[in-house]
């Protein structure tokens, strides 16, 4: 008789290779959903080193500009650049997803809601502690004041859209609830309506503020979380879309896209909104500061083209050669948004000490003042340098990233067989080698 006993197989066994690493690394993940991702992070990336400027003055400083005021004909390429309303829809698709599963491990959303907000609060902590002890260094070297203010805007300004974010991760539970009891058209058309609303009592203020109750400075936060919670919203209806409703078809996709284009053009035409996606300097009004009806309309109008290529974009990332870079830029995808200003700050700084030296006012593209096709030929010369930088950058954070969530990833395992916790070393770096853990080969220890 074999005295080897076969061990039952346990459910999460039948799911990893004999060399103890998942058979599909991926889950369930949805492809085409990863890939909007990408596409909404790529689109703020681009956006922001194309629209902004850092002209060198005569007295050593860098100052903002932005080229939307030489080059109004550009101003269409902001609508597909401005991506915030797809990044807040597959945020909000992304997060009823993960609370349903940790719902289905038996987390509460108290600890799957600091998990996620972990998740924020650590890279934004090192990239302003970092960036504290530069500009302080270039205080005490000398650098003129307005370019220290310049970088502390630059780097600072990004940062406003974790107040809404971590806001609706707090929410997506109740939020979720709402849309299984109500719908999804109701609670996105009240969201709407009180962008309007406050948009219709700024416009009523005027330059000088103060309508409404109090000094009017309450229109930003709410008109902030109200705006950004549209795309959010659809985003959960779509996770749930077996209990709320047919927010995936074509006919939902179309109605979306043609309603928000009307009302971007209606906004424009008929109501004098600026039809720049991002805001302008010198014009005075921004769709963005706070976040207006026309940026609404144009979130709806991409979250209708969203669901219009999801099933062809899913086909399309079905290859593998195709999924692997936009996995990366997933993985990535924080440490992308929180350095990429980071990113045109110091390559633009140091030029501007290169270009001193030599005695030159400014290189092209970098510090010269965007007024024509010429700073744009010159600017799109200089981006394969940003993005070789950025990923040196993002490089070492996402690969941290990557070997804490393997590691966690395997305690969980452990856990779930009811054996003991094995302690687990770093992940190897080899090709052959990514996402398996390796146990601690110590005596007894298997």
């Amino acid at each position: 008789m074999n005295p080897t006993v076969a061990r039952p197989a346990h459910p999460t066994d039948r799911n990893r290779t004999p060399a103890g690493r998942p058979a599909n690394p991926d889950g369930d993940r949805d492809r085409a959903v990863d890939g909007l991702r990408a596409y909404a992070i790529a689109g703020v990336v681009l956006g922001h080193w194309l629209v902004t400027a850092l002209v060198l003055a005569p007295d050593g400083a860098l100052r903002t500009a932005s080229p939307l005021r030489a080059m109004p004909e550009l101003v269409p390429v902001t609508w597909l650049l401005q991506t915030l309303g797809l990044f807040f829809f597959v945020s909000g698709y992304a997060s009823a997803r993960s609370l349903r599963a940790a719902a289905g491990r038996g987390v509460d959303p108290g600890p799957w809601l600091r998990q996620r907000l972990g998740r924020l609060v650590r890279p934004v902590t090192v990239l302003l502690g970092g960036w504290a002890v530069v500009l302080a260094g270039a205080a005490v070297l000398g650098v003129p004041e307005a370019t220290l203010r310049t970088a502390g805007t630059l780097l600072v300004s990004p940062l406003w859209f974790l107040l809404p974010l971590t806001v609706l991760f707090a929410l997506t539970g109740p939020l979720s609830r709402a849309l299984d009891r109500y719908g999804p058209v109701r609670p996105t058309a009240l969201a709407v309506a009180v962008v309007g609303l406050t948009d219709l009592i700024g416009r009523l203020a005027g330059p000088d503020g103060g309508a409404g109750p109090g000094d009017g400075a309450w229109r930003v936060p709410v008109a902030l979380l109200a705006a950004w919670l549209v795309p959010y919203l659809l985003g959960i209806a779509l996770a749930r879309d077996a209990s709320v409703g047919r927010v995936g078809h074509r006919r939902t996709g179309w109605l979306l896209l043609l309603g928000g284009a009307a009302g971007m053009a209606a906004l424009v035409l008929l109501a004098d909104y600026p039809a720049s996606a991002v805001g302008v300097p010198g014009d005075g009004v921004s769709n963005l500061d706070p976040p207006s009806l026309f940026t609404v309309c144009l979130a709806l109008a991409q979250v209708g083209v969203a669901l219009l290529v999801r099933p062809a974009l899913a086909g399309w990332l079905a290859r593998p050669d195709r999924w692997r870079p936009v996995r990366r830029v997933n993985r990535a995808a924080m440490a992308v948004y929180l350095w990429h200003q980071s990113t045109l700050l110091g390559v633009t700084a140091l030029a501007a000490l290169g270009a001193r030296a030599v005695g030159l006012d400014g290189v092209p593209g970098l510090h010269t003042v965007p007024d024509g096709a010429g700073w744009l030929v010159a600017r799109l010369a200089w981006l394969p340098l940003f993005c070789l930088v950025l990923a040196g950058l993002v490089g070492r954070s996402a690969a941290g990233a990557d070997r804490d969530a393997a590691d966690r990833a395997g305690v969980a395992a452990d856990r779930r067989r009811g054996g003991p916790v094995l302690p687990r070393r770093r992940m190897t770096d080899s090709p052959e080698h990514v996402g398996q853990f390796q146990p601690d080969d110590r005596p007894g220890v298997r």
